[in-house]
């Protein structure tokens, strides 16, 4: 708390709003201090952490893993800084220079760095498992390095918007160098995919808090190209992203990353936010056309005296329509939790002992002659299978109904008018990307124009 205080009074001191262009004013070096302060807090932080060697095996032969093994903690200190200083230098170049060529650059290289080189490993979309399994599981011991790729993004998303989208994430920048003609989606159907992230987000957190695996980086469509090996099916599913990518701009991070979620919500409430016009809005609708994400909104009138009274029985009945909603989920959710236990090593191994002892078979399954071996009671596997799917149901029906809720919120956020007087990004849906600032007439010549 001490250490956010700190760095709150350091940023309200260093960089300060622009009251006539409505964008931030960064004095001498304040990028620069940003990355210290945070390459420092992660130093200190990391050096009080005790790290144990790895036991020693004289006659084993580890197998060769697909995923980077463990890194030098001055490796992990780089990484760290690394993070800090993009992030830094995306929210100087989206907000003081306005400048998308820069924007692009930065993003190439947060591609070559922790795309190829790093190999997608660690990234703040997976590290979202690794903070909700230290947060069940006393045993799992959370390394500060991950923690730190999980908190940084949100914490410069609470200052400066979707900066890390804009520039630092590699999944985001895979599929941007590849965007060719975007296609402006219909609003209903943004809305339909846009609860799927929702949806994602409560089954990773679900399935790492109950043991069952990092469903994110399992089905990652991009890791496999970062690695150049892996799976076939996930390697079709990173080009066929990518296809898709040509023509509808990011359509895994709009519509399925579930860390979207996390930097949504605290965009809403971001210090300072991407504005196209530094002045005055001339609704020539060119920033509207050129946004990929269709994340500019239109200007919007305030609801009228006599449309008022069926907008408030139409908020009602969402709001009465809400705890149906949740608690439908809930129900259907609860049932589906036998589904989602079969992903768990135990609940898999019990299924089999029981099918086993129904139809003995001459040549058992591995994993029962392994067990078998172990010399522990079938009662033992039962048990532990029977307790595992009891929590499974419960999360199920937490993960239901959790869904159904957003589904409701949705459809409230839906039927709120706002006003607008002129087009003006979505703080929540505004990637930040700087490609409004290039087309838009009062941005180009804002001082030309107040002298004419």
């Amino acid at each position: 708390m001490i250490v956010c205080e700190c760095v709150g009074a350091w940023v309200k001191n260093h960089i300060l709003p622009n009251p006539h262009t409505r964008t931030l004013k960064l004095r001498p070096k304040a990028a620069w201090g940003v990355t210290m302060i945070f390459a420092r807090i992660h130093s200190l932080a990391l050096a009080a952490v005790e790290r144990f060697p790895p036991p020693e095996f004289t006659d084993h032969a580890l197998p060769e893993t697909a995923t980077p093994g463990p890194r030098a903690a001055w490796l992990e200190h780089l990484d760290v800084a690394v993070l800090v200083g993009t992030l830094a230098a995306a929210a100087w170049l989206v907000h003081k220079k306005r400048s998308r060529r820069g924007v692009f650059f930065l993003m190439l290289f947060a591609l070559g760095y922790f795309g190829f080189y790093r190999q997608g490993c660690i990234c703040p979309v997976g590290s979202l498992q690794n903070v909700a399994m230290a947060v069940t599981d006393s045993a799992y011991a959370l390394p500060i390095s991950v923690a730190a790729f999980f908190l940084l993004p949100l914490v410069f998303a609470l200052f400066f918007g979707r900066v890390f989208c804009a520039a630092v994430c590699p999944l985001g920048a895979m599929q941007d160098v590849v965007l060719i003609k975007p296609l402006h989606l219909p609003h209903w159907l943004r809305a339909g995919l846009g609860a799927i992230p929702y949806l994602f987000l409560g089954a990773a957190v679900l399935f790492a808090a109950l043991g069952a695996g990092f469903i994110v980086c399992q089905f990652d469509p991009f890791v496999s190209m970062f690695r150049l090996s892996g799976p076939l099916a996930l390697l079709a599913l990173g080009v066929a992203m990518l296809v898709l990518g040509t023509v509808v701009a990011r359509p895994y991070c709009r519509f399925i990353c579930p860390y979207a979620v996390l930097l949504r919500f605290l965009s809403k409430m971001s210090q300072w936010r991407v504005s196209v016009t530094p002045d005055m809005c001339i609704r020539c609708r060119l920033c509207e056309n050129v946004c990929p994400f269709d994340a500019i909104r239109p200007p919007a009138r305030p609801v009228s005296e006599a449309d008022r009274p069926a907008g408030k029985r139409r908020l009602a009945l969402l709001l009465l329509l809400t705890p149906l909603l949740a608690v439908g989920a809930g129900w259907v959710g609860a049932r589906a939790g036998v589904v989602l236990a079969g992903r768990h090593d135990a609940v898999r191994l019990a299924d089999q002992l029981r099918h086993e002892t129904r139809e003995p078979s001459p040549i058992p399954p591995d994993e029962i002659e392994a067990f078998r071996k172990t010399g522990a009671p079938e009662a033992f596997v039962y048990e532990e299978a029977e307790s595992i799917l009891s929590a499974y149901r419960k999360g199920g029906g937490f993960l239901g109904g959790y869904f159904g809720l957003v589904v409701a919120l949705n459809l409230i956020g839906m039927s709120v008018r706002r006003h607008r007087d002129g087009y003006a990004p979505d703080p929540a849906d505004c990637l930040a990307c700087g490609r409004c600032y290039a087309v838009c007439p009062r941005g180009r010549q804002p001082k030309a124009d107040e002298q004419g």
